[in-house]
């Protein structure tokens, strides 16, 4: 962020993150809901990124936590992301002006800063010159940035710098004299537009496939929208409001590892909100096969589940023993005490008697704010999703 003309200088806030991290995403999406479906528009182009910092600091850490919020409070200041933080593929020399790593996992920009952290002090601040997939080049070489000629890569944690505002109270909890948290809320600025990751695509909607899906439970609430008149009389009478069966579920998504957490992070941005849809399996297990199928059928025999037309149209996910496939139920009759259901095109391959078949669901997000718990090793969200139609 360049510094203005009149103004001090934006303040660091050098604390090293050693406790979790909330990281908070806010779209603004006003959804027009009619009897047949809806319409979504977006309000808001980028989100508004809110990061809380939680920070274990000594006696004099506090006080000078407490000096740097009293000196600058409502002025702009350099946050260092440590939930992006990296660390270095080889050691740092003094006199290099050079930092290798995988800059593609997060959120470096030429021209900014990035803060560096030896073995979990305060850090220090850099200029980036220039951003490469495999390294950052710097403006200046390091020099006084290192505490000793060489530092070895597994003492070093580098995190970007972004500019950001306070949102709310610096919080200071001491359990002891020289012993205590810190807590700091700061508004981002200049959000990044991420780009969606690479996730299986069916009928032009990618499907969320994520394995810690199931590893979760997963709460489901299955409506409709419907008035009931009463006039204290008669009986109650049922108005549907909206023709649009309505489930809506409650998923947890954990990431593990930094490539995993830095798609989970450019999956939620993709969704902007409440304005993208995707499909989401519903693990259930519903169809299951009475018989095997050959390579070239598309007939699939099941035992019964629900009504002849409740399965037309509806997709399906076949969790196959080299991969997760999707096909569409074209058709259904009954076929003595099963049902066989015709497919929209074969799967290429045999299908064990033992391959679970579950239906795909078209879902949204049913939140525009977004709460990302980052931990030590790990980040996991929460997030209601609401069926729309397909």
């Amino acid at each position: 962020m360049p510094e203005q003309v009149g103004l001090p200088p934006p303040l660091l806030w050098s604390f090293p993150a050693a406790q979790e991290i909330t990281e908070v995403m806010e779209w603004r999406t006003d959804v027009l809901q009619a009897k047949l479906g809806e319409q979504r528009i977006a309000l808001r182009p980028r989100p508004r990124e809110i990061a809380t910092f939680r920070h274990r600091l000594d006696a004099l850490g506090m006080a000078r936590a407490a000096e740097l919020a009293r000196a600058g409070f409502a002025s702009d200041w350099l946050v260092p992301l440590w939930h992006m933080a990296l660390q270095p593929g080889a050691d740092l020399v003094q006199g290099a002006s050079e930092i290798l790593l995988d800059t593609g996992l997060s959120d470096f920009r030429g021209g900014e800063r990035a803060a560096i952290a030896v073995d979990g002090e305060a850090s220090v601040p850099v200029v980036i010159a220039s951003v490469q997939a495999d390294r950052l080049i710097l403006a200046d070489p390091l020099v006084l940035q290192l505490p000793s000629p060489t530092v070895v890569a597994q003492r070093v944690t580098v995190a970007p710098i972004r500019a950001g505002l306070l949102t709310s109270a610096v919080e200071i909890v001491r359990r002891r004299q020289g012993d205590g948290t810190v807590t700091a809320s700061f508004l981002l600025r200049d959000a990044p537009d991420l780009a969606a990751p690479a996730m299986p695509i069916y009928l032009n909607r990618p499907v969320q496939t994520d394995q810690s899906l199931v590893r979760r439970p997963l709460t489901a609430s299955l409506r409709r929208a419907v008035e009931y008149v009463d006039n204290g009389f008669g009986p109650v009478v049922v108005e549907s409001m909206r023709d649009v069966f309505e489930r809506s579920e409650t998923i947890t998504l954990k990431a593990q590892g930094l490539s995993a957490r830095h798609a989970l992070r450019r999956w939620l941005w993709s969704l902007r909100g409440r304005q993208t849809s995707f499909w989401v399996p519903t693990w259930g297990y519903e169809l299951q096969l009475r018989t095997a199928m050959t390579s070239g059928s598309v007939l699939m025999r099941v035992a019964p589940v629900a009504s002849l037309a409740a399965y037309v149209g509806r997709p399906i996910m076949l969790e196959m023993p080299g991969a997760l496939r999707f096909r569409t139920i074209t058709a259904a009759i009954v076929e003595g005490a099963d049902h066989r259901l015709t497919l929209s095109s074969n799967l290429g391959e045999p299908v064990p008697l033992t391959t679970k078949v579950h239906f795909l669901t078209a879902m949204r997000s049913d939140a525009d704010r977004v709460e990302i718990q980052h931990g030590a090793v790990s980040s996991e969200v929460t997030l209601p999703v609401i069926e729309v139609p397909a």
